[in-house]
């Protein structure tokens, strides 16, 4: 067993143990080192922060889990850049849900350890799963177990200062290679196809769906209407008819008064002349 080896394996103990036992550990081990070089390098350890220690305990005992996550990160930086702005904005939901997840399953180890974790180290362990999600090396420091301090999402990772022990290897996970890489871009850009295709059919037969809505509703008003028309024009023709007829009764009815008043006029000029004729004998 090596040097560099033994240390990681002290540093890793130490890293994940009782902070409150950390100094007497750690110098129990530099005393009982195999070599003052080993001695010197378990010595210069420096004690984790709180949220540190709390996603140290959580890398050494999820660590299947905590390496999904970390997996499932990189693959979304990569998918992003060909999001849309909705995608990209349920992308971030969905990775603080899983931040959030994380820091209180870490929290929740912590406290079964018989630690006290404020509201301030929550908040401290988000972040640092959260930088952890966004930069490699912050995934490789949060995964190795041996964080001193906490990250920052927006902030450069210095992983000499961040972890303890030997600086981890970044990243985690070794790259694609280039073919593969296209493949998978390329397959993205094709998913991104197929469902803006299918948006797209959907729109055009809820579109389709009302226009043949509209085309049955006009259907049935120009039947009404010519339904309509039909029984107007019915109306109309007995209407004609009761004008004729009625203009008929009214020419003959104008005969029979012109008639009347000749009549009237002749018996009234007889009545004349007989009552002159009547006048005419009584005077004699």
């Amino acid at each position: 067993m090596t040097a560099d080896s033994t240390l990681l394996e002290v540093a890793a103990e130490l890293y994940a143990g009782p902070p409150e036992e950390f100094v007497a550990t750690r110098n129990a081990r530099a005393k009982s080192a195999a070599d003052r070089v080993l001695a010197e390098q378990i010595t210069a350890l420096r004690k984790p922060s709180g949220a540190a220690w709390v996603v140290n305990v959580f890398a050494h005992e999820r660590a299947a889990q905590l390496g999904e996550a970390l997996r499932l990160a990189e693959e979304l930086r990569e998918a992003q850049a060909d999001l849309d702005a909705a995608a990209l904005a349920q992308l971030g939901r969905q990775r603080r849900a899983l931040t959030a997840k994380l820091a209180a399953e870490a929290a929740s180890l912590a406290k079964a350890r018989g630690a006290r974790v404020t509201d301030a180290t929550l908040e401290a362990v988000r972040q640092t799963i959260s930088a952890a999600f966004f930069d490699p090396e912050a995934a490789a420091a949060v995964a190795s177990g041996r964080l001193v301090r906490e990250l920052e999402p927006a902030a450069t990772v210095d992983l000499a200062a961040a972890v303890g022990g030997g600086t981890p290897e970044a990243p985690a996970s070794a790259p694609e290679p280039v073919d593969e890489l296209r493949a998978r871009r390329e397959r993205h850009k094709a998913e991104k196809a197929v469902h803006d295709a299918e948006q797209a059919h959907a729109r055009a037969v809820r579109d389709a769906q009302k226009a043949d809505k509209d085309a049955r509703d006009a259907a049935e008003r120009a039947e009404r209407a010519t339904a309509r028309i039909a029984e107007l024009e019915k109306e109309l023709a007995r209407a004609r008819v009761d004008a004729d007829s009625a203009e008929e009764e009214a020419t003959a009815a104008k005969e029979r008064r012109d008639g009347a008043a000749e009549r009237a006029a002749e018996t009234d000029a007889a009545a004349a002349d007989a009552k002159a004729a009547l006048d005419a004998l009584r005077d004699g």
